[in-house]
């Protein structure tokens, strides 16, 4: 398993496990691969979102921080 981040766009504004997930956050999630995070993405935020990293991209964007999918 290895560790891939989601980005939202300035619009993109979801409610996940009770947490706002924004353009000033990033998701963490754990997956096989992209193409099983891609399924995730698409399945849990409708396909809203801006981007799939495979490495932590740079967080002074994201005064948030990091949320991490359970």
């Amino acid at each position: 398993m290895k560790k891939f981040y989601i980005t939202f766009g300035q619009v993109h504004t979801h409610s996940y496990n009770g947490k706002t997930l924004d353009k000033d956050c990033v998701l963490e999630v754990w997956g096989e691969d992209e193409a099983r995070v891609r399924t995730f993405a698409n399945n849990t935020l409708k396909g809203v979102y801006a981007n799939i990293y495979d490495n932590k991209p740079n967080m002074k964007y994201f005064p948030r921080g990091i949320i991490k999918a359970s």
